[in-house]
């Protein structure tokens, strides 16, 4: 192992974790942006309405997006497991 292939495997291994969670803290972000505007313009200020909506959305998209990362983390851990004798050397 040099410490080239442990920085490119970290590489891949940040990557994917962003690549994963960019659904769920984009539906987040939307939905409190919402949110946020809707106070504004109502100039209700109660905390608990910015946590909520924010919940069930980035539930759903999990609920929605979990086959995909399932699929996409599994793919990365075959990988791994395949290539470990590869990795020994």
């Amino acid at each position: 192992m040099t410490p080239e292939f442990i920085v490119e495997f970290a590489t891949q291994a940040i990557t994917l974790t962003i690549y994963l969670s960019m659904p769920m803290l984009g539906l987040g972000l939307i939905v409190g942006l919402m949110v946020s505007i809707f106070q504004a313009v109502t100039q209700i200020q109660e905390m608990t309405l910015t946590f909520v909506p924010k919940i069930i959305a980035v539930f759903l998209g999990l609920l929605f997006a979990a086959p995909w990362m399932l699929e996409k983390i599994t793919i990365f851990t075959t990988r791994i497991f395949e290539n470990i004798p590869m990795y020994i050397r």
